[in-house]
């Protein structure tokens, strides 16, 4: 997850040494957007789901969105509506989180066609300059 750079306004330092490049598409009938898609979309009514578990958020998400940690995302699916498009994100392109929430949610019997991924993640968001929420 990026973070500010001290000293430096409008900086943000990245670690790259973590986790594994996840693919495009994270599952077959499920779209990824990209980030004038996924504003486009949340402006039109979806609802953006941040799948990151509380300690990793470090207090900040993207506006407006939810938080379903991915490892109770089956638990709580109930806060999903199927007749509205849910865009997961997480840390990263190289983040699992989303990735495995959404096969989880298919396994689940929840419809493909109801879910979009946000491959970008924090990561893209922060460091395209997109505006953040401190989040509890």
């Amino acid at each position: 997850m990026p973070w500010p750079a001290v000293q430096e306004q409008d900086v943000v330092l990245v670690d790259t040494t973590w986790g594994e490049l996840q693919p495009l598409q994270c599952a077959p009938g499920v779209v990824t957007v990209g980030e004038l898609e996924l504003t486009e979309l949340v402006a039109n009514g979806a609802l953006l789901v941040d799948t990151r578990v509380p300690d990793s958020r470090k207090g900040r998400s993207i506006p407006g969105a939810v938080n379903l940690p991915h490892d109770r995302i089956t638990e709580l699916r109930g806060r999903l509506d199927p007749s509205r498009l849910s865009i997961l994100f997480c840390n990263g392109p190289q983040c699992p989180q989303s990735p495995m929430a959404i096969r989880d949610l298919l396994e689940a019997g929840y419809p493909a066609s109801a879910l979009a991924y946000y491959r970008g993640g924090l990561h893209d968001w922060v460091t395209l300059a997109m505006p953040l929420e401190q989040v509890g």
